[in-house]
């Protein structure tokens, strides 16, 4: 289980100039305590606080701004954590020997510590600009003057003339400027990064990583692609340096931020695990349909797939589902096979999303409600059933007449030896009626069904679990996860 954590804003919880080597051992330990076996500390890179004015006061941030906390102050907008110097630590945060001690703190709990790599882009003031500017894609006056939005000039009294970074079908981002891929002195030296990434972390979640694709690349950039003397590359970035880092460290971790539906295209390169961004939106959709027809996929793609429901890029799962449907969500995720994926202030309820350009954060209430279910559904999925078994979809049949509530229902089982788990959810919001057959494998007339949720016993007649199936009905929202003995 993987725990995102805004790295910047997060420290300052433990006080004033904090370092990264001087949080508690408590503070892990519960973590560890919950199930979590990575933290993703996002956010450790130095920055470039120039680019602050330019780029991080428009009209659109600042009212993000005013949404999140009241009262900000101009020295809490820090920048974009995505807008990076270099791969070398924030100074706010420490040294990179703080770094390594806090890694070694998480290995005393057996945690993992994973970082951000940003291959599409640097800081538009990076110190790179200067020392190794044929790493990134140029420009001409021509360009600048079709498009000043996505071309600019880093020096206004020098002739150089570079991309920002860009999503195709979005603005460029102007606090960023952009790698070039067609260069293959480019692509070795953000191997080499990788590689040096190696000695200091366990695995790195790799920022957009759809867009150093070939043919993605040569869609986004044609224009300025044209111009230049590079040939395409004949292999793709990603196949050749996961390969490279593997080759060397066969345990590092590759996560991809992948969208598009391109997610198994970048297993076939290599990452480990893929976002699986198609789930939240279904479940934010209430797409039963949908979602009933993705958790088909072959099991091999699905154990890839990092389920999530909110991360520093999506709204908080309480905004965006409300209370009860963020629970009903949350077991969902929780219990399908594949890499589960949790925010800083998800298991709190916690409400507001914070720019990732603003430094410190409001005070929120903690939802017990929400806390309390989170510590039940964690505490039942480190079960061995769930990380060693076998996973399996349950259909819902009808309860009997005209009843037809049963499509709400999401039902799968997991088996591992004598073990079996069965997690129901009612995805809607009205009481709903089902029935479910089960292969019993017990050698008895009657079973005890244990509710993990509720800390709740039902005594069950097994012949009429096989004949006619298991009844449940279950109020709006509302799961059982079953454990049967």
């Amino acid at each position: 289980m993987l725990y995102e954590i805004n790295t910047r804003v997060w420290i300052k919880r433990f006080g004033k100039d904090k370092k990264l080597s001087e949080i508690s051992d408590e503070y892990f330990k519960d973590l560890a305590d919950k199930g979590i076996n990575i933290v993703w500390m996002m956010g450790v890179w130095e920055t470039t606080p120039q680019i602050i004015e330019k780029c991080c006061l428009s009209p659109e941030l600042v009212t993000a701004y005013n949404k999140s906390l009241n009262k900000w102050k101009r020295e809490d907008i820090i920048g974009s954590p995505y807008s990076i110097n270099d791969y070398q630590i924030n100074p706010d945060l420490g040294s990179l020997n703080d770094l390594k001690l806090l890694r070694n703190q998480l290995s005393k709990f057996q945690i993992k510590l994973f970082l951000d790599f940003i291959p599409n882009h640097f800081s538009a003031a990076s110190k790179l600009i200067d020392e190794k500017p044929k790493l990134f894609l140029s420009g001409d006056k021509e360009l600048l003057d079709y498009d000043p939005v996505t071309f600019f000039k880093p020096e206004p009294d020098k002739d150089e003339i570079f991309a920002h970074g860009r999503d195709p079908f979005f603005p460029a981002w102007s606090d960023t400027i952009q790698l070039n891929y067609y260069n293959p002195a480019t692509r070795e030296f953000m191997i080499n990064k990788l590689l040096n990434l190696t000695e200091i972390c366990d695995g790195v979640r790799c920022d957009m990583s759809i867009l150093q694709l070939n043919n993605i690349f040569t869609n986004t950039w044609s224009g300025v692609l044209n111009k230049l003397d590079y040939p395409k590359p004949k292999r793709e970035f990603w196949k050749e340096a996961i390969a490279k880092i593997k080759s060397q460290n066969p345990d590092f971790t590759f996560i991809a931020e992948a969208y598009w539906d391109l997610e198994f295209d970048l297993q076939q390169q290599g990452f480990d695990y893929t976002y699986d961004k198609r789930l939240t939106e279904r479940l934010v959709m209430d797409d039963i349909f949908g979602i009933k027809t993705h958790l088909d996929a072959d099991i091999s793609y699905q154990e890839k797939s990092v389920r999530f429901l909110e991360n520093h890029d999506e709204k908080r799962a309480v905004t965006a589902f409300g209370k009860q449907r963020s629970l009903a969500a949350a077991t969902i995720m929780s219990t399908v096979p594949g890499m589960k994926f949790y925010y800083d202030g998800q298991f709190e309820g916690k409400r507001i999303k914070l720019p990732l350009q603003l430094g410190c954060e409001p005070e929120e209430k903690k939802s017990y409600s929400v806390l309390n279910y989170y510590y039940q559904l964690l505490k039942v999925i480190q079960n061995d059933v769930f990380k060693h078994g076998v996973f399996k979809k349950l259909e819902p049949v009808s309860a009997g007449g005209n009843n037809y509530s049963f499509e709400n229902f999401f039902c799968w089982q997991w088996t591992y030896k004598r073990e079996l788990c069965i997690i129901i959810t009612n995805y809607s919001d009205i009481t709903s009626q089902c029935r479910i057959k089960l292969d019993i494998f017990l050698d008895t007339n009657k079973i005890e069904l244990f509710d993990h949720l509720a800390a709740i016993s039902y005594s069950r007649n097994v012949n009429e679990i096989k004949s006619q199936g298991l009844f449940i009905e279950l109020k709006g929202y509302r799961s059982h996860i079953f454990s049967v003995k």
